[in-house]
This record gives C-alpha cells, structure tokens and sequence, in this order.
C-alpha cells in the first residue's frame, strides 16, 4: 500500500518529505516495532508519549512520521502532521487491514457492568445457530482460530481491525465486541458502524486520574457508541441512561423489567439439578420462559439484551434459549465446586455497583452465611475503597478484606482505606493481606449453609505489584488450599478436591 493511498481520509498536513507513492511496509504505533520503510503513528500515553520517539524512528528507517505537531527530524521521513494521532491511526487501520468490519455482523456493548456476561451470551447463541462469531473482550479476543488473552477490554484501534480481519479470514459472519468508555474516549472503535449497539447500566466508575474527568465525561464517552451504530438496544430501567443518553442519533430497542420494548417477569431463583438458577418470563416483542445458571437479577439485564439482538437478528428462540441455559462466564459468579456443605464462586466484581449487586443477588439466595473475599486496586480513586467496603458490610455476614492489584501502593493502605467503608456496616470483618491466606481462612472456617465469594479478581490470572504481574489464578490458589489441607481440616469443611 503507497502511503497516498494509507492517509486517504486522514485529515493532514505534509510537512517535509515529497514521495507519497513510496510503499508501506508496516503501520506502527509502538516505537519497539519500527521496521525500515513503516509509518510510525506518535501517540500520547498514560505514561509515555510517542512524540518522543519520532527522530530515534526516523533514524531506524521509518519512511513517514505521523505527529501532532512538527518535529524536527533530520533524516529522509516524511512528516505529516494531523490534530488527533488516534484519530489517524483508527482510520488508517482500516484501511490497512482493508475495511474488515464491512464484512462482519458487527455488535458492541457498553455499560459499567454486565458487558463480558453480555457478550458470551450473544456470542454463545449465534454459534448454537451456526454462526461463527468473534469477540473482544475483557477476558480474551477470539478469533475464529485462536484465543488471544486481552490487556484492555478494548485493544488500540490498530489491533482491533487486525483481529478483525482476522476474523473475516478466518470464516466468521459476526463479533461481538466490549466497548468501553476509554476505548470510546481514545477513538479506538473509530470508523466501525457498529450493526448493534447496546447499552447495558450506568453508574460512577473509571473517574480518577489517567481515566475520565468526571461522571459527565464518563457518561459522554459511553453516549458516543450510539452515534456509531444503526441499532441500539437500551436498559429502558437505568435512570442514569435516561438522563444522560439524550437524543440517540441510532434506533433504539429498549428491555428491562419493570418496562421496555422486552420485559422479564416471574423472575424466581431456586435450584436444578444441584445448581444455583435465575428463570424468569418475557413478554413484549417475544414471550419465551428463560432459565440461567448465573442466579442474579443482573443475569436477568444481560441475558435480555443479548436476546434482543438474536430476536433483532432472526435468530430462533428456541436455539438462543438452549444456549442460555448452559451459559458460564470465567469469573463471572463462576462456580468451584469444593465441599457439598458450601458454595463457593468467583467473580470479577471490582467495583461498588457491581459489588452490590453481586451481593445483593447472593442474599436473594438465602445462604445461612454470605461470606465475602475482597480487595481495590492501588492507583485507582479511594472512593471505590470506601464504597466497597461499606458495601461489603452491610450486605454480608463475614467480610474478609484482602489484597487485589496493589500496584504502586502498599497493600496494607490500601486495605486502611477499605476498612473506612467497612466500619460504617453491620457485619463482621477480618483482614487478611495475602489473598491466598484469605481464601484458605474463608475456605477452613467456612460452616454448613455458607456462600463464599472472592470478588474482585474474577478471569484474572495475576496479581499486578509495583509494574509486575505476577501469575496468581484463584482456582489455583483453591486447588492448592485443598491439597494443603490436613485430614482434620478437610473433614470439618467436607472438603471434595
């Protein structure tokens, strides 16, 4: 591809350089990828800002610059100067990878919470209709060939259309993608009109330093999803939605349960065939009888939505029910079954909307004792911290408060700040700052009747302290806690494993 061609679209200066008909080798956003004859996109970070790597890329043999400003370069590169680099780079990788999301079913999905369980369900149900269907999210991307673990819930709009194409390469008819608000904020999704769109809850969260300025700007950057899609499938029960969504510029579908296009009623929890169920009723733009086996009203939300874009899409119901009703999300209330005498579950839950329905929804189940495992991530707003651990309390019986992703803080401040909220509940607490030491506490103390959960860290497979992840998986730490066990231990918890 020339570089004329590449820059077609791109709102641009050239600045130095005369040869737009040199080809392309490589479209580079990432100064430890620069190869002789690529382009190199400067784009400002968190951290680090491209823009400082600009003459270094020249000097390794970059042919062309794309910069947010002019920059002195002393070399044979063309510099070309446009007013947002991510802009630039989401429109020239589509272009590059060719326009891949033309050719695919395109669905996202935004919302605080509920947008991983969303999306497996979607992705679920198209394939039980034979519909092979990608996705990109939080827990991973699949491609239609392979599994990739994910670092954003939505990667740079550079690999984004890469595994885009890779879908279309790969025989895919659909994805279904996480959109979250920074993704949306740094135009990562730029360019894709999305078939589908739907929005799933809105509350506080992601606002604190290098995330967004405030509650408005979050909500904003979540709204502009529904002036990227023709469709938008909407919570209609989410005040927070109604008051900040305003004019959709898109169609929109609405589900909920107390009113919407699609509603839910009759929703009961009980169990079957030894598991914990959600089922409940739909009336509206299709009646059908749902059974989940993630026992929680928010299932409800999410289970709603993704049936409205299969019902949207023809998709026969009687195939997306049979679907549903087997449907199992890593992390999210992800069940290990260790003793006959206590459940226990895993979930992603990190932070205090999803915190609380979480628990709120392991209430309705009516343990004998709800115990919770939990911990915040260091550098993030403490709000969350003391949000949590009121929660936590109030809404449990035993809290355990632990460390999750401490990062550059100190473990044992960031669980002073917890203990703020916690103090304010009803419940007892303990702390633990080894999570593994907690869980095993949990695990050997627990008594007949006992719901545990360990929020927090859900799909996760590390534990992040000062810029290293280190591999911690918590059915691991469970499968080792079990091991470890003495004999009198094992037998005063019924322990299976």
């Amino acid at each position: 591809m020339k570089l004329s061609e590449l820059l077609r679209g791109v709102s641009c200066r050239v600045i130095s350089g005369e040869n737009m008909n040199k080809e392309v080798t490589a479209l580079v956003y990432d100064s430890r990828d620069i190869i002789p004859g690529c382009v190199f996109v400067c784009m400002r970070g968190a951290v680090v800002d491209g823009h400082t790597f600009a003459a270094d890329a020249a000097h390794k043999g970059a042919m062309a610059i794309i910069a947010e400003y002019e920059l002195p370069i002393d070399s044979s590169a063309i510099l070309v100067v446009t007013e947002n680099t991510r802009i630039a780079l989401a429109k020239m990788a589509i272009t590059w990878f060719s326009h891949p999301a033309t050719r695919l079913v395109t669905i996202g999905i935004t919302g605080t919470k509920g947008k991983t369980t969303t999306a497996y369900m979607i992705r679920q149900m198209l394939e039980a209709a034979g519909i092979k269907t990608g996705q990109i999210g939080t827990i991973e991307i699949l491609t239609g060939e392979r599994v990739i673990p994910a670092n954003n819930t939505t990667p740079e709009s550079y690999l984004v259309q890469k595994y885009l194409r890779e879908m279309v390469d790969c025989g895919c008819k659909a994805v279904v993608m996480e959109v979250s608000s920074q993704g949306l904020m740094q135009h990562r999704v730029d360019g894709i009109l999305f078939d589908y769109g739907i929005f799933t809850n809105l509350e506080p969260d992601h606002i604190g330093p290098n995330e967004h300025g405030s509650f408005q700007e979050y909500a904003a950057c979540k709204a502009k999803l529904f002036s990227m899609c023709k469709l938008g499938v909407i919570n209609a029960d989410d005040e927070n939605i109604k008051a900040r969504l305003l004019s959709p510029t898109c169609k929109v579908v609405t589900f909920g349960m107390k009113e919407g296009d699609v509603c839910a009623e009759h929703v009961e929890t009980g169990k079957k065939e030894g598991r914990l169920v959600l089922s409940y009723d739909t009336k509206g733009l299709f009646t059908e009888h749902v059974t989940l086996a993630i026992p929680a009203p928010f299932a409800v939300y999410n289970s709603l939505a993704a049936l409205t874009i299969c019902a949207q899409m023809k998709i026969p119901m009687e195939t997306c029910i049979k679907a549903l009703e087997g449907i199992l999300v890593k992390g999210r209330m992800e069940a290990v079954h260790i003793s006959d005498r206590f459940t226990l579950l895993i979930d992603y839950a990190h932070n205090a909307m999803s915190l609380k329905s979480l628990l709120t929804a392991l209430r309705s189940c009516k343990p004998k004792r709800l115990v919770t495992v939990f911990g915040c991530g260091g550098n993030r707003a403490k709000d969350r911290r003391y949000a949590m651990g009121e929660i936590s309390s109030n809404l449990s019986d035993l809290t355990i408060v632990t460390s999750d992703n401490p990062r550059y803080e100190k473990p044992e401040d960031i669980i002073e700040d917890i203990l703020v909220g916690v103090s304010k509940g009803s419940g007892s607490y303990l702390t633990i700052p080894d999570r593994k030491e907690a869980i095993r506490y949990a695990i050997l103390h627990a008594k007949e009747g006992d719901l545990i959960v360990l929020a927090g860290k859900g799909h996760e497979d590390y534990q992040e302290i000062c810029g290293v992840k280190y591999p911690m998986d918590e059915r691991v730490l469970i499968r080792e806690i079990c091991k470890e066990a003495t004999d009198e231990e094992r037998n005063a918890c019924g322990l299976l494993m």
